[in-house]
């Protein structure tokens, strides 16, 4: 069946062009030109931090945290078990172990509570993943970080704009990323950013990046590093994505109200904020009751060419982290339960009418 609203699709309606075209005709393509510093720049000033790196993705932005931060072998991360891959994998790639939390029915995001009960000797740092948009108890992951002496990194891939008690994510922890993949909120096409306001973490970010280049020497390098780095043209659109975010943020989250608005059915639920958040809806999320009927709503979507995707599954339940059993029990039953409906800025509102009239009718 030929797709008619997709899941996603990024709007590209600014001076995203016109900013790639500078690029090409100044000839400045790769990982140096004006553009890199003014994305970062806007970019800390947009979230109020101090410093800002921009990256080639928001896996590596990650990555590049845990190895600011100096995590690795021997260290355990805790890490919610509900999230995307790449926030366990980046821990896994720096030898350290990811140590699964569960999640809170209420908001999908991390339990705190459960976070205090993993705290080991070997606990490095917590990754806080603000999921789909709603950012987690922050209140509570700093106060435990102070008490343990833990690192805290927030995963803010699916998450500008957030804000939690009128503050943006990526601004609690030691050190935050952000992805700007096609599907966020801005997108450079593949990109990350990672940001602090701790000048010397940042210092370490930057010479990690860059291929451990040293600062005074040229060709010389003094430690191990990667290359990070986002090119001048994904910094273009980038800069042109982020003069447009009120713009995307009012639009999404008129789309979430359409859908509150106009979801009927009983069986179903929409994901909400909670009191203290501003949520982004990066994406619109919905629960069936019964877990045995999520597929079959899908299915009916796709038949009129609605795209949806499953929540996340577990990572515990993914074959490289399952060589121990785990039960995480409302992680999971989110997972089973859980759908992404289209969450895109120019999504209009009578495609939400034709999206909620399968789900209303769907027994």
């Amino acid at each position: 069946m030929s797709i008619k609203i997709p899941v996603y699709q990024p709007s590209l309606n600014g001076n995203e062009k016109k900013y790639v075209n500078e690029c090409i005709d100044s000839t400045w393509i790769s990982s140096k030109g004006k553009f890199l510093g003014q994305f970062e720049e806007r970019f800390a000033s947009y979230i109020n931090i101090k410093h800002a790196t921009a990256v080639s993705n928001g896996t590596v932005a990650i990555h590049l945290a845990l190895i600011a931060l100096g995590i690795g072998p021997g260290d355990e991360v805790i890490v919610p078990t509900l999230t995307y891959i790449a926030s366990v994998n980046a821990i896994a790639y720096t030898g350290a172990t990811p140590v699964f939390v569960d999640s809170l029915q209420s908001t999908w995001q991390l339990d705190t509570e459960d976070v205090k009960r993993k705290i080991t000797s070997k606990t490095k740092a917590i990754m806080a993943v603000h999921l789909y948009g709603h950012a987690c108890n922050m209140d509570a992951l700093q106060a435990i970080c102070k008490e343990y002496h833990l690192f805290l990194i927030e995963d803010c891939a699916e998450a500008i704009g957030s804000t939690y008690k009128g503050k943006h994510v990526g601004t609690f922890g030691d050190i935050s990323t952000f992805s700007f993949f096609g599907n966020k909120t801005i997108t450079t096409g593949e990109g990350g950013m990672v940001v602090t306001n701790d000048e010397t973490l940042m210092d370490r970010a930057v010479h990690f990046k860059g291929q451990g280049l040293a600062k005074h020497r040229q060709y010389w390098h003094d430690v191990i590093g990667y290359n990070y780095r986002m090119t001048n043209i994904c910094a273009a659109i980038g800069l042109a994505q982020l003069e447009q975010i009120d713009t995307f943020l009012e639009q999404k989250r008129q789309v979430a109200q359409w859908y509150k608005n106009k979801i009927t059915n009983t069986n179903v639920q929409f994901h909400e904020q909670d009191k203290d958040v501003y949520h982004s809806y990066w994406m619109c999320s919905i629960l069936v009751n019964d877990p045995s009927k999520r597929d079959g709503l899908r299915d009916a979507l796709a038949q009129e060419g609605i795209e949806t995707r499953p929540l996340f599954y577990p990572v515990h339940t993914m074959p490289m982290y399952s060589l121990k059993f785990q039960k995480y029990p409302i992680a999971e039953n989110l997972g089973w339960r859980g759908l992404n409906l289209p969450s895109y800025p120019a999504l209009t509102e009578s495609q939400i009418d034709s999206i909620c009239v399968i789900i209303n009718n769907f027994k």
